[in-house]
């Protein structure tokens, strides 16, 4: 299982109105329910939050990687957002992000693997100037999935 692999045009808004935290996980959480990811979108939310207890997922420049596993995710899958204005975050640059990707990952233990297995390759193509360069250039679903070509 690859990110390019399980993005999902459904779960994709980049041109978010979202202007803090809360709205931002919010809208793309939503966007997960309608498509199917989520069983229940409240019992989500909070299991993100307790993620989001836990550490900082701004990862720097500009993006953030909010997630958290969760029993009410039926499947694995990304939602990819980015807001019209920066948006304030924890991040280890300790600048806001406009680009988010909200993972929704089951508990189990498979769920699990996958989880880890996605973050470590967003990770290192986030990692990528010419990526980042792209994905921060994204305007279509098709741009996205030309980024992790």
């Amino acid at each position: 299982m690859a990110v390019k692999e399980i993005l999902d045009k459904r779960v994709i808004d980049l041109k978010m109105k979202a202007g803090n935290k809360d709205e931002v996980i919010r809208h793309l959480a939503g966007l997960l329910k309608k498509a199917g990811y989520v069983e229940n979108l409240e019992g989500y939310i909070k299991d993100v939050y307790l993620r989001e207890e836990e550490g900082i997922t701004g990862i720097g420049g500009h993006v953030a990687i909010p997630h958290g596993k969760s029993d009410f995710v039926d499947k694995v899958g990304i939602a990819v957002g980015r807001t019209e204005q920066m948006v304030e975050w924890e991040s280890y640059d300790e600048e806001p992000a406009d680009l988010f990707f909200l993972f929704a990952v089951p508990s189990d233990s498979e769920g699990s693997k996958d989880h880890l297995r996605l973050i470590a390759e967003l990770a290192g193509k986030l990692g990528n100037e010419t990526i980042m360069g792209k994905l921060q250039a994204a305007s279509t679903y098709e741009d996205l999935l030309d980024a992790f070509s």
